[in-house]
């Protein structure tokens, strides 16, 4: 019997911090490009941009994360989420890697990070000098912000079914 590999995360960059997702929550990672701007929606929210044909919502992770806004650079990604059949995608600063990490070397979020509530942590993962602020990418968005997302990008016309 093979061991398992445990599991293959997409490192990422804001700041200073590392953050990571599960490989399998990553649909692409995609230059940065200026999303379409949506009325009444959270000031986390950059906007929609079109991606396969699709109006996906784009979450500012700096923002959702009370992190100091700056401007995008070369190295400013786009990372395309699946989440539960949707997709949903977030601003990071870099791209780093992609690496496999043992299940045994996670550890439980704690209660608060930089105002990130553990709800959106599945854990920290210590990958050389650095922690790893595992992502719960199906809780970046709850039901209720979906579905206002939704509202507005319906209202604006901009739904791409």
């Amino acid at each position: 019997m093979t061991e398992s590999l445990g599991t293959q995360l997409v490192t990422f960059r804001l700041g200073d911090d590392h953050f990571a997702a599960d490989i399998h929550a990553v649909e692409r990672v995609l230059k940065f490009q200026l999303p379409t701007p949506v009325p009444n929606v959270p000031a986390w929210i950059d906007g929609v941009l079109e991606y396969q044909g699709r109006v996906v919502p784009v979450i500012n992770l700096r923002a959702r994360f009370e992190m100091p806004a700056v401007a995008p650079a070369a190295e400013t990604r786009t990372l395309i989420f699946n989440v539960g059949g949707d997709w949903v995608a977030a601003v990071v600063d870099a791209v780093i890697d992609v690496a496999a990490i043992d299940d045994a070397h996670l550890s439980p979020p704690p209660p608060l990070f930089r105002g990130l509530a553990a709800e959106y942590l599945r854990g920290v993962v210590r990958r050389g000098d650095r922690l790893v602020m595992f992502l719960d990418v199906p809780h970046l968005l709850s039901t209720v912000e979906r579905l206002q997302l939704e509202q507005a990008a319906s209202a604006k016309g901009l739904r791409g079914e």
